[in-house]
């Protein structure tokens, strides 16, 4: 009689000694899914990150416009020579607008409601590539055109109530003080305006006199 032998394999393992064991194909994309997903999850991190950064950016340049406005307009008179401190109409003459700049703006109420898109200095010369004096820096100094095409400046001077600074009054009615205020606005297409930056100061007429 002739014996056989029989070897059995147990379940799951190869019955090929030495042989590696390899990826199955769900353990293949499994793994394909998880360094996707870990890949976007970084992706998402690095946009949101660079959008805080420019976010960021904006407003300080806004706010860095704001105050430049502010000096321009607080380092003025408070009124014209010889006129009415509380006189009702706040607004320049036609000699201080017929430039159709700030150049000749002389006193506060000179800049009553103005406004500026692109944002530009005294001259009217976008700011950005401006050279402070009327005229435009080297090419290479300049910011790109297209970066403030959409930001407006702008400002208002009004009477404010003396009892409580915040309180803005109804034409006609004067104090000896006055508010200024400085916005610096960026128009999203689709999406409206949205304000980068906002100063305010109350400014007083303090008369002087004669020794």
């Amino acid at each position: 009689m002739i014996r056989t032998k029989t070897t059995l394999t147990r379940p799951g393992r190869s019955c090929r000694h030495g042989s590696p064991s390899g990826f199955t194909l769900v353990e293949a994309l499994v793994s394909i899914s998880i360094t996707a997903l870990a890949a976007a999850a970084l992706l998402l991190g690095s946009h949101a990150s660079l959008e805080t950064t420019n976010e960021a950016l904006k407003q300080t340049i806004a706010q860095g416009m704001a105050q430049q406005l502010m000096d321009e307009i607080v380092g003025c008179r408070y009124m014209a020579v010889g006129a009415d401190p509380q006189q009702v109409s706040l607004c320049p003459s036609s000699w201080e607008k017929a430039t159709g700049t700030r150049e000749r703006f002389d006193d506060i109420d000179d800049f009553v409601d103005i406004e500026s898109k692109p944002p530009t200095d005294q001259y009217g010369v976008p700011l950005g590539t401006d050279d402070g004096e009327g005229d435009t820096r080297a090419p290479n100094f300049q910011v790109p055109t297209s970066m403030f095409n959409n930001w407006r400046q702008e400002a208002r001077v009004y009477y404010v109530r003396e009892s409580n600074l915040q309180t803005e009054l109804p034409y006609g009615q004067t104090t000896d003080y006055r508010a200024v205020e400085v916005r610096i606005i960026e128009d999203i297409p689709g999406r409206g305006d949205r304000e980068l930056a906002r100063l305010r100061r109350i400014v007083t007429y303090v008369p002087s006199y004669a020794p």
